[in-house]
């Protein structure tokens, strides 16, 4: 029996933290001059107190491997809520199809010359170079 309720403790604790910084985030843009959804900042939020330790990670997993778990389900709503814009989608087809389509490739380029420039082979400095050292 207890542990039952050490496993719903680590649930609601983890859920509760996870909703904790989603408010905070939606406070936080309320006071912004600027048009920022609630839910990145909390999640930027929940973030930072992971990466900083300030938060332990192991409270928040048992939640995050919850909503992970059953997160098709969370986006049946909004397959179904997109759907009552059907005509309007199927009337801008062309626009949005190249714009995903334009939108993918340039992410593709700005992360492939990124990752290109952060892992090209680079100079030691101190260490001079050999003419007859193969690379």
């Amino acid at each position: 029996m207890g542990n039952v309720f050490t496993q719903s403790w680590k649930y609601l604790r983890a859920i509760v933290l996870i909703y904790l910084s989603l408010f905070a985030g939606n406070a936080i843009a309320a006071l912004l001059p600027v048009t920022i959804p609630g839910s990145i900042i909390g999640m930027l939020i929940l973030f930072a107190l992971l990466s900083s330790q300030i938060l332990p990670a192991k409270w928040v997993k048992p939640g995050c491997h919850l909503l992970i778990r059953y997160m098709v389900l969370l986006f049946v709503p909004i397959g179904v809520g997109v759907m009552k814009y059907y005509d309007q989608i199927v009337e801008d087809l062309a626009p949005l199809v190249v714009s995903c389509l334009l939108s993918t490739l340039l992410v593709f380029v700005v992360v492939g010359y990124t990752s290109h420039y952060f892992h090209r082979e680079r100079q030691i400095i101190g260490k001079a170079n050999n003419p007859g050292e193969e690379k």
